[in-house]
């Protein structure tokens, strides 16, 4: 059974989000999975990347524990939101930070290819959006989720990458919201 890494991406923990990440780490650990459990909105680190990659910025203890949380397990669980065709900036900053070079990935002499140094872990995006899905595919093509599968952990060599997704959250009722944390429930059971 993989070792899990949930990462809660939303920097407000008291939205429905916390719920979805709750269950499917309780659902995980109940299947007798190994979990820990990373909120951002709990952390303490400065999300801005203030000189780019030029210039070593120390990364803070929180970051240094959240490496060592990634690296630990063979799976990751991203759940965030979707903002403005976006993850929220508390979200990115911390993929600034925290997925930097010589840890996340590695440049080969050169420059033209890299080593993917996540190799060997899975991840599960649960995605939520007040816009509905088929507007978000159609008219943004996915950019969120395809920004983080593709040009983030598979550029880092976590594959697969499998998204469930929530549309439709603001206009949501009871029990829908029932439904979709049933889901996280067994997606959670079946971790892979």
């Amino acid at each position: 059974m993989p070792c899990i890494t949930v990462i809660h991406a939303h920097p407000d923990t008291a939205f429905f989000g916390r719920a979805l990440s709750e269950a499917y780490a309780d659902a995980a650990r109940t299947a007798g999975h190994e979990v820990r459990d990373l909120r951002l909105a709990d952390l303490a680190f400065d999300p801005i990347l203030h000189h780019g990659y030029r210039e070593i910025q120390p990364l803070e203890p929180d970051l240094l524990q959240a490496q060592q949380d990634i690296k630990w397990a063979e799976h990751l669980v991203f759940q965030y939101p979707t903002w403005w065709g976006s993850a929220p900036a508390l979200f990115k900053g911390f993929l600034d930070r925290a997925f930097v070079p010589g840890w996340a990935f590695k440049y080969r002499d050169g420059g033209r290819f890299w080593d993917r140094l996540l190799s060997g872990r899975s991840a599960r995006l649960i995605v939520t959006m007040d816009a509905p899905g088929f507007y978000d595919r159609l008219a943004y093509r996915a950019s969120s989720r395809r920004a983080m599968s593709h040009t983030v952990l598979r550029f880092c060599g976590v594959k697969p990458v499998r998204v469930t997704t929530f549309a439709g959250m603001k206009a949501s009722i009871s029990a829908r919201r029932a439904a979709w944390l049933d889901r996280v429930r067994t997606l959670g059971t079946h971790a892979r």
